[in-house]
């Protein structure tokens, strides 16, 4: 079946199956399978020609959901301190999207949030759909930090951090905690909750500062070859991943 539609070649349009790989649905080859198969709709009516062009604005959908135009991109980010996990500063302040400049022109946003001192692995994307899902506390996403403070604790604290403590917004339950060195001063510890500033509340609630907190594990991805400051794309399995979670 021939489309009605009028082929328009200007250069502010892309072909129709390069957009629905941009929007992260499968490979162009993929794409003209869906296409001739009448899986594709743009404007609401069906497209099955092949080379058929599109704009950013067309509303092409697949299956009824509507595609992002946009490629989609994850940025793993391994955040050193005193840079504010925002996209925006009114204080012009440094930002962990001065470190992502050179991922590419989609506008990426962080996954929920560490705070300025707070160090280690953080995930930008522009995917809306898995950031909710990421961000949203029905996702149990686990999270590993490790963490040390500027006292020793005595192994009554540590029991009652592994009991759950009881803070202003609810009990805080943690999974594991290990102590990482013989003065009790390092420790790791792995978390679902994700409360604001939860790790730093649970030890600031015993009356001991948290010198240092760095977020080693985040959804099943760490920083190994990831040095401070420095950034690298998410290779296609750990976007599946991350999507079957």
């Amino acid at each position: 079946m021939k489309s009605n539609h009028p082929r328009n070649i200007d250069k502010d349009k892309i072909r129709l199956n390069k957009f629905i790989a941009n929007a992260g649905v499968c490979s162009r080859r993929e794409a003209d399978n869906l296409i001739a198969a009448g899986d594709i709709t743009v404007n609401g009516e069906v497209v099955r020609e092949m080379g058929f062009r599109v704009t950013k604005s067309d509303d092409v959908r697949y299956n009824g959901k509507r595609l992002s135009p946009e490629k989609l991109v994850y940025v793993l980010l391994n955040k050193p301190k005193d840079f504010i996990t925002t996209t925006d500063d009114p204080e012009n302040r440094k930002t962990v999207m001065d470190l992502v400049k050179k991922a590419g022109e989609e506008r990426i946003y962080p996954v929920g949030r560490l705070d300025r001192q707070t160090t280690g692995l953080l995930l930008l994307t522009n995917d809306g759909d898995l950031a909710k899902k990421l961000s949203h506390p029905s996702g149990n996403i686990k999270k590993i930090y490790r963490v040390e403070t500027s006292k020793p604790l005595s192994k009554k604290e540590i029991q009652s951090i592994q009991d759950g403590l009881e803070l202003e917004d609810g009990i805080a339950t943690i999974d594991q905690l290990a102590v990482l060195n013989n003065e009790r001063t390092a420790f790791g510890i792995e978390i679902h909750i994700g409360r604001n500033r939860i790790i730093r509340r649970i030890f600031e609630h015993l009356g001991h500062e948290v010198v240092k907190l760095d977020r080693v594990v985040y959804a099943g991805l760490d920083k190994y070859n990831l040095p401070r400051g420095k950034w690298r794309f998410l290779t296609d399995k750990e976007i599946a991943k991350l999507k079957r979670l």
